[in-house]
């Protein structure tokens, strides 16, 4: 063993459902697809899942080039909801509410084609993507309020910003 080692920690249990400490608000639903004889079918999002109470008002796709990384993003009332359609992403969220009981968490989630899954995003939970593949990656977004032309629901940092406790 060299100096300096770290042994890993558990990601997952024996039946490989994810270990994380979720950011309050934060909603994850792990999508298996439907193996068909000529290819597989993969839901996306169902209201019965109970992910969150609100509707889905818009959707669109955001795609990514090999190790791109677009961050960071909140909104103060818009609820995401992203599901990786094609490729490899990292979906990061950091939980700046200061009335929030998770106030500073990080949450990490590795999501793709070979692992499906929705996140649900609460207002005001810093979040950025990368995609960690080696083909341009597609990401759906469910969200409850319509992108507001005039008046976006929408502030950014850079992604190396001090203020976020993460590094890409």
């Amino acid at each position: 063993m060299l100096n300096g080692a770290k042994r890993r920690t558990q990601s997952v249990t024996a039946d490989w459902t994810i270990l994380q400490d979720l950011i309050d608000g934060v909603r994850v639903k792990e999508i298996r697809s439907v193996i068909k004889n000529n290819g597989y079918l993969t839901e996306i999002y169902r209201a019965d899942w109970q992910l969150d109470s609100r509707p889905v008002d818009q959707v669109f796709q955001v795609v990514l080039n090999p190790g791109e990384i677009e961050a960071w993003h909140v909104h103060s009332q818009t609820v995401d909801r992203f599901f990786v359609c094609q490729g490899r992403m990292k979906i990061v969220l950091y939980d700046a509410r200061e009335e929030s009981p998770t106030h500073g968490r990080i949450n990490e989630f590795r999501l793709g084609s070979a692992r499906s899954g929705i996140v649900s995003v609460p207002p005001g939970v810093w979040h950025g993507v990368q995609n960690i593949g080696d083909v341009a990656s597609i990401m759906i977004n469910l969200v409850d309020h319509a992108y507001v032309y005039e008046k976006p629901d929408h502030w950014g940092l850079p992604a190396g910003s001090a203020l976020i406790p993460y590094c890409f």
